[in-house]
């Protein structure tokens, strides 16, 4: 499971109190939703909850306990939605300092826990040129890459948002090999991928919770066009909020009761299937220094 969620608080950066979370009214909440995918056979989670939004390295160490699922955090800032989710320590300090926090994350773990992160998660508002604040948690990510070798997953959308990026890691010395394109399902000309691929980045198409039909369509071309080797899948589900009395959980399972028999119906073998669930993920979260090496 390449991008999910157990908890997103969306209050804000200025707002938000992890220390008011019930871990045992969550817990009663989601482990049905964690049982549920002991059938398929899954062994690793990745929580792609970023700081300030709801990451819980506590909750989820407990989580992974119950269940035996190997759950992964992350390091980095989220800077989608004009910054909202951004603390305001931000605005003030060179990018070598939020990497320098991010690699003391990976190196000595989270919040004094012995959790330490799996991977970097950024976000942006999909423009080109970037804003002047996710340019800078851009540069930071591609900092703490190269000390850590952790992927960046970077919340982006549309492809505009995708080049500027692109450019920042390769004049940071960071190969696109090491990039996680999220929310690409959100491009409307499939043709950027083609050129995603070229580029060597990977490609994530989230939120199979909600939009089924319209990831076949996408992932019918990526096989046509032969790049499901980049190709990423998500349901982008759970989603506890914890400012809700009431919840509603979208379950992590549709990519294997619904997807799965939708692609094979479509000419899909066992071995690409595989690919796209096991894989493509071990390698777009493997752990280990990509640089960017010019043709020239």
């Amino acid at each position: 499971m390449s991008h999910e969620h157990v908890l997103v608080d969306f209050i804000g950066a200025d707002s938000i109190r992890p220390a008011d979370w019930d871990h045992d009214a969550i817990l009663k909440q989601v482990l049905p939703y964690f049982e549920a995918l002991k059938e398929f056979n899954v062994d690793y989670f990745v929580d792609a909850t970023p700081n300030y939004l709801g990451r819980d390295p506590v909750l989820l160490e407990k989580i992974a306990a119950k269940t035996g699922i190997r759950i992964i955090t992350n390091t980095g800032l989220y800077g989608a939605r004009q910054n909202k989710f951004l603390p305001d320590y931000v605005r003030d300090i060179p990018p070598e300092d939020l990497a320098e926090m991010w690699i003391r994350e990976y190196r000595e773990g989270i919040n004094g826990t012995s959790v330490r992160p799996g991977f970097i998660k950024i976000g942006i508002d999909s423009s080109d040129p970037l804003d002047v604040l996710q340019q800078k948690l851009v540069k930071a990510a591609a900092m703490t890459h190269l000390k850590t070798g952790l992927t960046i997953a970077s919340h982006t959308g549309e492809a505009k948002g995708l080049w500027p990026q692109l450019r920042i890691l390769k004049e940071m010395g960071v190969s696109p090999e090491a990039f996680i394109w999220v929310h690409a399902q959100a491009e409307p000309d499939n043709n950027n991928y083609l050129k995603a691929a070229e580029a060597g980045c990977w490609i994530s198409l989230d939120g199979l919770g909600w939009e089924l039909e319209k990831h076949a369509e996408k992932l019918l071309f990526a096989k046509k066009n032969g790049i499901l080797d980049r190709i990423l899948i998500s349901h982008d589900a759970g989603w506890y909020d914890p400012q809700k009395e009431i919840q509603t959980i979208t379950p992590y399972t549709p990519i294997f009761k619904k997807l799965f028999p939708l692609l094979k119906a479509n000419g899909f073998s066992d071995e690409e299937i595989n690919g796209l669930i096991s894989v493509n993920p071990s390698k777009a979260f493997s752990i280990a220094v990509r640089p960017y090496l010019s043709d020239k």
